[in-house]
């Protein structure tokens, strides 16, 4: 499983965010501009605390089994890898979510920032950007926990080269 790079999560972002914003524009001179929704800063909310809250239940468990504390249960390898694989996919599709909540709310931002019902939407598109990067960055920190230790003398899995 190949590591999550922080360039990829940047372009997709980027890409999303060009894309919203000249849509938003388009959209705009036929009359259908789409409005941000209330929830969609909260739905990204949850996924970030998920997220968190799975990182540090692993972490702990990891952390016992490395102390060899009495009755402490490791963590499956097939555990970690399938938390690995839900947080590299959250954050895949929250860069481009974000992306999108960013083109629009800066289109909003430069076009409506005087109507009042269009100026929260940009406060809620803005929110979005934000809880995408705490589900990013809850992501990269559950990857980093679930990485395998390293040996130099023996390779990366402890067996001889």
């Amino acid at each position: 499983m190949t590591q999550l790079r922080i360039g990829t999560l940047l372009g997709l972002f980027a890409g999303a965010f060009v894309l919203a914003w000249a849509a938003a524009g388009l959209m705009d001179s036929h009359g259908m501009l789409p409005a941000v929704p209330l929830l969609a800063p909260v739905a990204l909310g949850a996924i970030a605390a998920v997220l968190l809250a799975t990182a540090l239940l692993l972490r702990s468990r990891i952390k016992a089994a490395r102390e060899r504390r009495p009755g402490a249960r490791g963590v499956e390898p097939m555990m970690a890898a399938r938390a690995v694989v839900l947080g590299q996919a959250s954050a895949l599709v929250v860069s481009v979510v974000s992306g999108v909540y960013g083109g629009l709310g800066i289109f909003l931002v430069l076009e409506y920032l005087d109507v009042s019902a269009r100026r929260d939407q940009a406060i809620y598109a803005g929110l979005c950007v934000l809880m995408g990067v705490a589900v990013c960055a809850a992501a990269l920190w559950l990857e980093r926990i679930c990485r395998l230790p390293e040996d130099d003398e023996n390779g990366p899995l402890g067996s001889p080269a």
